[in-house]
């Protein structure tokens, strides 16, 4: 054959093979046997290792894997993957669909939902480059995951290349699972190997997407099923639709997604699932509801850490009885205490569990506890065990009551607790070792100032021969501090020093989260720091101004507040100051005016002129203020199309101006 006709036949096996996986592993159907398409496949290979010129890093040859990789690269999420909320019962439900009414400004608005079951495994976001799979990246801490592609390649469900033709880019998610039949078969390998089992198949499946070599994740036989399609894959404005319309592309979208009109017939499909999907072929713990209508998603919104138009509904966690042996207790770097149940060992979805969070004095009381008590454990949301009740009827004479601690296990001061917090503290803030190492932990860590090489044994060492006391001392440490300290050698010390010099340039809003403030996590860290760009703006600002930013409440003002009314907290930032730390937020948008300045918009629908990105870009350009909701302190709605009408309700009930697109170029002409 020519090489023309050598490419047309590569391309037509490659074709065919495709059409083959999307059948098999996506359709449960096959047209042939497994014989035949391995002799495809070898054919394929062959043409291809003959004919390098024509290599395709898509092709399905491309999917056995065959290579070690070095590591996993860290990539930022374009769009962040959240959380969802969880709830536990009807009444929760019925509270979510009150607020989201609320929010929309229509008590009496229809809306459809979605239901899906939640299926338990690893999330996962795609990438797709006209009609090709680009990246594949793991949730990681919602903002930044690890770059998996090369793993996620060997997966068969998970289609290279799509059906048709496409033009445009876009992004869709999932959840990487293993079927339970192929999870008991690769223990039973395991268990004729003589090597340990694996305790599940969420946590095989998550763990196999982090293997070096791809060969090893191609025999996990990994599945993936997509449930939500992060941007434009046609002009469908309901979730449903997308879904379908990702089902026509290739993608293994489960067959259980229905629309429901009202909030009854979830209730109807929650019920039906209960028992019935113990017969499924995947694990599953719960019920995921979603707004089906794209426009009320856009309308509603997230908060910090999850959207507001989707909710999870769990089904009632395993629980399993042991016993209580004692409680003891734990120091946050907050000074908050924690008490801690130590139990029996008791195996628990998969676990074995040992210790389980009390919380506080309230919920010992609550629950009626003693120490010997048989008690029954669950893990709450599935993932941190806590103790639910106490088996009254196994409680004998050896049972002893618990006697709340009245002074701290660390320093010994005497705890406070005030009327409107359930937890005890140790107010000894600046002088009780737990809290002070707690905080430089905290400050170090990778979501703060991402210090790497600083274990917390070299910090309680440098802390005991009094090289640092706070985490800014951290910038004056010489190479003569540390080189003394257990278990640092010459080449970590000076590669330890490095790590500190470079985290000087880390962004404003890790620093304010790395400080650690009470209740400031990185999202509201982000958002305060967006809205005052530098640390001493914020620290001149009073309660009443803080709680005008979006998300900040009166617990979160006050918190912020007091942290800066202390001397000590004062002095810290003063001496990160003398270091050098990034203490200001550069500009991300240039002002090319203050046209808008102290005007607040919310931006609302589809836009012709310039996309949502654009516009927003051009309101903070101009010195404006873009909020995520209407209230009294709304000035103008920049309304485009497919604006939700409960918007407008709104808008006209709080006497807000709305304005086309046109008008808001006029306006800042």
């Amino acid at each position: 054959m020519n090489k023309s006709n050598i490419e047309n036949k590569i391309k037509s096996l490659r074709q065919e093979l495709n059409n083959l996986n999307y059948k098999y592993y996506v359709l449960d159907d096959s047209d042939v046997s497994d014989f035949d398409f391995d002799k495809k496949l070898k054919y394929l290979n062959q043409l291809e290792s003959e004919n390098i010129e024509f290599f395709d890093e898509n092709s399905p040859t491309q999917r056995v894997g065959g290579y070690i990789n070095k590591g996993f690269k860290n990539s930022k999420h374009l769009n962040r993957m959240y959380s969802l909320d969880n709830t536990y019962s009807k009444e929760d439900l019925l509270d979510w669909e009150k607020k989201i009414k609320k929010i929309l400004g229509n008590d009496d608005i229809e809306i459809e939902y979605t239901c899906e079951l939640k299926y338990d495994g690893a999330s996962i976001n795609l990438k797709y480059e006209k009609g090709k799979l680009v990246s594949a990246v793991t949730r990681g801490d919602g903002t930044i995951g690890d770059d998996v592609t090369s793993n996620v390649k060997t997966i068969r469900s998970i289609p290279l290349v799509l059906n048709g033709e496409h033009k445009d880019d876009f992004e869709i998610r999932g959840e990487i699972i293993i079927p339970i039949s192929d999870f008991e078969n690769i223990n039973t390998l395991r268990e004729q190997e003589g090597k340990e089992l694996f305790k599940n198949p969420r946590n095989t499946a998550s763990g196999s997407l982090k293997l070096l070599d791809t060969t090893e994740v191609s025999r996990r036989k990994l599945d993936c099923l997509l449930y939500h399609v992060v941007e434009e894959v046609g002009g469908d404005r309901t979730h449903f639709n997308k879904l379908n319309k990702a089902k026509e592309l290739g993608f293994k979208v489960p067959k259980d997604v229905v629309k429901c009109k009202k909030i009854k017939e979830v209730f109807e499909f929650i019920q039906k699932w209960e028992t019935k999907r113990h017969d499924l072929p995947y694990e599953t713990d719960g019920v995921v509801v979603k707004v089906n209508d794209l426009n009320l998603q856009t309308e509603l919104g997230f908060t910090s850490k999850s959207p507001r138009w989707a909710i999870s509904y769990k089904y009632k966690a395993e629980q399993v009885f042991t016993k209580l042996k004692s409680v003891s207790y734990q120091v946050g770097r907050t000074g908050a205490i924690t008490p801690v149940a130590n139990l029996e060992p008791v195996e628990l979805a998969g676990t074995v569990v040992k210790r389980a969070s009390l919380h506080n004095e309230e919920q010992i009381r609550k629950l009626g506890i003693k120490i010997n008590d048989t008690v029954f454990i669950e893990k709450g949301g599935e993932i941190i065990p806590k103790i639910v009740g106490v088996d009254l009827d196994k409680r004998t004479e050896l049972t002893e009551n618990i006697n709340y601690i009245s002074n701290c296990p660390d320093c010994g001061s005497l705890l406070s607790k005030k009327d409107t917090d359930a937890k005890h503290y140790c107010i000894n803030t600046y002088t009780c070792t737990t809290q002070i190492i707690g905080r430089i932990e905290h400050f170090i860590s990778r979501k703060a100032m991402n210090i790497d090489g600083l274990g917390v044994e070299t910090i309680k060492g440098l802390y005991e021969k009094g090289c640092i006391n706070n985490f800014s001392d951290l910038y004056t440490l010489k190479y003569e501090d540390i080189i003394n300290i257990d278990r640092m050698a010459d080449k970590s010390v000076k590669k330890l020093l490095k790590n500190i010099e470079l985290s000087k340039n880390i962004t404003f809003d890790k620093v304010l989260y790395a400080i650690g403030i009470r209740h400031v996590g990185v999202t509201v860290a982000k958002k305060i720091a967006n809205n005052y760009r530098s640390i001493d703006s914020i620290m001149k600002s009073g309660m009443e101004e803080l709680v005008t930013v979006d998300e900040i409440g009166e617990k979160i003002a006050k918190s912020v507040v007091e942290y800066f009314e202390n001397k000590e907290n004062v002095d810290i930032i003063n001496k990160l100051k003398d270091s050098k730390i990034n203490l200001i937020l550069e500009d991300e948008v240039e002002k090319i005016s203050k046209k808008l300045e102290n005007t607040v918009f919310v931006v609302s629908g589809v836009f012709t002129i310039m996309d949502r990105k654009e516009l927003i870009d051009t309101i903070e350009g101009n010195s404006g203020k873009v909020s995520g909701s209407i209230s009294k302190k709304t000035d103008y709605i920049v309304a485009g199309d497919n604006m939700g009408p409960s918007k407008k309700i709104k808008a006209d009930k709080l006497d807000v101006k709305i304005i086309s697109e046109i008008e808001f170029l006029e306006l800042i002409k």
